[in-house]
């Protein structure tokens, strides 16, 4: 511990952001410089303590109080040697995940936690600026072929992992770009896409092999991949769950992966015209957003950019508290009260609200009609009731509707149905303690094996099913499934 006193002496700071009205006029990162010394600062907070749980809230297993050690000790080389020896893309991570790390952090069992999730970010950014991120690629070849679906971070970090022990890796991705949703569902301003782009650089010429327009069950077949020696699935939850109430055939109601992988590609410098889409926009409209996770909060954040008259979200469940609840203690991950960037920039948030149709004339949204609810024990102990309240009907101006109400799983078409590949009752591609699907030699991890997760949950899918890939193909790996591994990752 650098500061034994350090977490007594300062509070926990983040870096300030660009003013609201400023920020919502682009689709940039607006994150303000966070200086030398006030890193230092917050690294000093760490107390490097006797059982750092920090480690047991990341899936990554990132050796948080070592780093954080570091950088108070201004070794800035040695603390991204230690971040990238568990973390293939901290720099997505730093800005992408909303950090159980910190949530477990001792600290915050009576204090702000150490903000563990910035000062990874700033050791990776710091990393790129002084040239430490480069190509690494592995000096022997096994002879061995390996072929990834989906460049999303299971994908990305499954692949960077097996080139590593020296397999050649091919990624096959169905859009146009490389990255999943980082490329596509992620807005801009939560992270621009070069950072996915610099990344991409690295790993093309570590020797990972991208094809993009190639989608796995169409233009990529069963044939096809038969000819590696391995395949892994990595392709997402994306079956978004929908809202079918009368109306929803209405014009402007849109699942929320219609509406923002639109400004993104855009933002990319694509004209929507031209590749003949029509562009839903909230320019000057009344936008409700339907679900309060954090894809309604993209949403919302991306409304507010395209000139929204108003924005509203609705939360079918209660307001949760704004402390950590008594059924969820510490080091638990806290279902409380959380106001993202997007938030702050202006809405209505509605909790306990249930629509119960879309009202339109012409064919075009106009209204939605909304009731109270509660939640009511059930009689067996199982899931919670919901009890609409007598006299709470009301009814929302809405000239666009964005249903936002999580994934509900994979695709189960295409390679999914050519392999026959068993799935759970989730409809989640079912694998052993292997990652290995009922087919041998083919693999799945990330979202499509776990559902609906975290970038954090993705990157560790992908760093565990390359493990056990490569124990496959050779009898033994040296990859590390949680942790750094033995394998020399900065030279």
């Amino acid at each position: 511990m650098g500061n034994p006193t350090g977490f007594k002496e300062f509070t926990r700071q983040l870096p300030k952001k660009k003013p609201v009205e400023e920020r919502i006029r682009n689709h940039q990162e607006f994150y303000l410089e966070f200086k030398n010394e006030e890193i230092t600062e917050q690294a000093a907070r760490c107390m490097n303590c006797g059982i750092p749980t920090c480690h047991a809230g990341c899936p990554l297993g990132n050796l948080i109080p070592d780093w954080n050690d570091l950088v108070y000790r201004q070794d800035w080389h040695s603390a991204f040697s230690e971040l990238s020896s568990t973390n293939n893309f901290p720099e997505f991570t730093g800005r992408l995940c909303p950090a159980p790390c910190e949530e477990a952090c001792v600290l915050g069992i009576n204090e702000d936690p150490v903000t563990i999730e910035e000062i990874e970010k700033q050791i990776v950014e710091r990393a790129f600026k002084e040239g430490w991120v480069v190509p690494n690629p592995p000096k022997i070849r096994t002879g061995k072929t390996v072929a990834v679906i989906g460049s999303g971070p299971t994908g990305l970090a499954a692949a960077q992992q097996l080139n590593r022990a020296g397999h050649t890796v091919t990624v096959y991705e169905r859009a146009d770009r490389i990255g999943g949703l980082l490329r596509y569902g992620i807005p801009e301003f939560k992270m621009e896409k070069n950072i996915i782009d610099r990344r991409l650089d690295i790993l093309t010429a570590e020797g990972i092999i991208f094809c993009t327009n190639a989608d796995a069950g169409d233009s990529v077949t069963k044939d096809n991949l038969g000819k590696f020696d391995a395949v892994l699935l990595c392709i997402g939850a994306t079956v978004s769950r929908d809202l079918r109430i009368p109306g929803r055939e209405l014009d402007g109601v849109h699942l929320a992966m219609e509406f923002l992988p639109q400004q993104n590609k855009i933002n990319e410098g694509d004209n929507l015209e031209q590749l003949g889409i029509d562009q839903i926009l909230a320019t000057g409209k009344d936008v409700i957003v339907i679900g309060g996770g954090d894809t309604g909060s993209d949403c919302i954040g991306t409304s507010h950019r395209q000139g929204a008259k108003s924005v509203t979200n609705f939360e079918l469940l209660p307001e949760p508290p704004a402390g950590r609840p008594a059924h969820q203690p510490w080091p638990f991950w806290p279902m409380r009260l959380r106001t993202s960037t997007s938030h702050a920039e202006g809405v209505d948030r509605q909790f306990s609200i249930l629509t119960k149709q879309f009202l339109g004339n012409n064919g075009k949204i106009e209204k939605l009609q909304t009731v109270d609810v509660t939640f009511e024990p059930s009689e067996n102990g199982g899931p919670p009731k919901i009890k609409e309240l007598e006299g709470s009907q009301k009814d929302w101006n809405a000239d666009l509707v964005l249903l936002a109400m999580g994934f509900l799983g994979p695709e189960t078409s295409g390679i999914v149905q050519q392999l026959g590949l068993e799935t759970d009752a989730r409809t989640n591609i079912k694998c052993d303690a292997n990652y290995m699907t009922n087919v041998d030699g083919f693999f799945a991890a990330g979202d499509g094996r776990r559902g609906q997760s975290l970038i954090v949950w993705a990157i560790s899918e992908g760093r565990e099913a390359a493990h056990s890939i490569d124990t496959y193909l050779m009898g033994h790996s040296q990859l590390p499934t949680k942790g750094p591994g033995d394998l020399p990752l900065i030279r």
